[in-house]
């Protein structure tokens, strides 16, 4: 038996997007609440758009850093997607965004993917810090990052409209010595 991946936790694993996966992300576009947890509301999508854009996103590689991964559940199980940006390898700094599937929420799959990633990032990459912002709507996500370890640094007063009205955006970060504490 070989060395275990640094891709694979005891609930999931990290793994590329693979064109078939079009039907996940496909889903997800008609998923109002959803939608609005994770970006905005889309006007509605093609199916053969969602094939393609998917298909395109299976061919592209990392660039500078900035990566989209499959959660998928150790059965094999489309659980989510996370993806990192805004990737300042001189600064050392970056941000990422995690989407996880309705029937797999609160059973720790983006705790243990976000995990998987910083240990990456931190550890591999040389990266110090990460900086997330979540809507402040969100309240499961800012309970998991805080539970991550994650500290407020601020808030960006009414930057999103949603449902009607406008909502703050929540900024959160941890640096590498701060995770680290956090796994002890």
């Amino acid at each position: 038996m070989g060395a275990p991946s640094v891709w694979q936790g005891g609930l999931i694993r990290l793994r590329a997007v693979e064109p078939e996966d079009w039907q996940h992300f496909f889903g997800w576009d008609a998923d109002t609440e959803f939608a609005r947890y994770d970006y905005h509301i889309w006007f509605p999508g093609s199916r053969e758009a969602s094939q393609k854009w998917t298909t395109e996103l299976a061919t592209y590689g990392p660039k500078n850093h900035e990566y989209r991964w499959v959660i998928e559940a150790l059965g094999g199980e489309f659980a989510g997607t996370l993806n990192t940006h805004t990737c300042d390898a001189r600064a050392g700094t970056f941000r990422y965004g995690v989407a996880i599937r309705r029937e797999y929420w609160r059973l720790g799959y983006a705790s243990e993917a976000i995990r998987l990633v910083l240990a990456y990032f931190f550890n591999e990459l040389r990266y110090q810090k990460v900086n997330v912002e979540i809507y402040e709507f969100n309240t499961a996500s800012l309970a998991l990052h805080r539970k991550l370890g994650f500290r407020k640094e601020g808030r960006l007063r009414r930057t999103v409209y949603t449902s009607g009205r406008y909502y703050d955006e929540v900024m959160l970060g941890l640096t590498v010595e701060e995770f680290e504490e956090s796994l002890k």
